[in-house]
């Protein structure tokens, strides 16, 4: 299942593969999809990315008139993003935004379990904490500061699964984790991110 470096590297692979060209007509939907219609159309856009966690926000922005729209994606447990020609679509292609060249290539959304997700405008999914990838400061000081929550009297394993304070960390990164630093999974969570109070960042 893609977690936050996923998503993270998910949205450097739009920009760079994204920035230079520009798109153009509507966002096209697979009739199989049960997420929502984008109802975004412009003769030239431009599109970029940004993560948090395991959330990515798509910007449609308008070359000329008009008002850029937002997408914000969940990738389930198999969701990722392409370019493509368009006569070479993937098989489970849900989205697709169309370039302006000629012949048209496709920046598609890949989900073939369909379990990934977006919705329309820019809000971040509420409840969830700040990302250790881009906002590493306030990441440490919200674990830190909430150390006496009830989430942290659980072991680490369970603990760093809390999104409201974890944000982007799921089941392979939780292991990987706990194995490289030698960290019993069981260890109850608050005693082993104490000892972090008092070490310089």
């Amino acid at each position: 299942m893609p977690e936050g470096p996923e998503l993270h590297l998910a949205g450097r692979y739009i920009n760079e593969a994204c920035g230079g060209g520009g798109f153009s007509g509507g966002v096209e939907r697979s009739a199989v999809s049960k997420n929502p219609e984008v109802p975004f159309s412009s003769e030239a856009y431009r599109i970029s990315a940004a993560s948090r966690g395991k959330e990515l926000r798509l910007t449609l922005a308008p070359l000329g008139p008009g008002e850029p729209q937002d997408l914000v994606f969940r990738f389930g447990m198999s969701g990722s993003f392409r370019l493509c020609p368009v006569a070479q679509l993937p098989r489970h292609a849900h989205l697709r935004f169309l370039t302006r060249e000629s012949p048209p290539r496709a920046l598609c959304f890949v989900d073939a379990r369909r379990f990934g997700s977006w919705r329309l405008g820019d809000a971040w999914q509420p409840g969830r904490g700040p990302c250790v990838l881009s906002e590493y400061q306030a990441f440490r000081e919200n674990v830190l500061k909430n150390l006496e929550d009830k989430a942290f009297d659980k072991p680490i394993c369970e603990a760093l699964l809390n999104q409201k304070f974890f944000n982007g960390i799921g089941n392979y990164l939780r292991a990987e984790i706990l194995y490289r630093l030698k960290i019993p999974p069981f260890e109850k969570a608050r005693t082993v991110l104490e000892a972090l109070k008092d070490q310089e960042q």
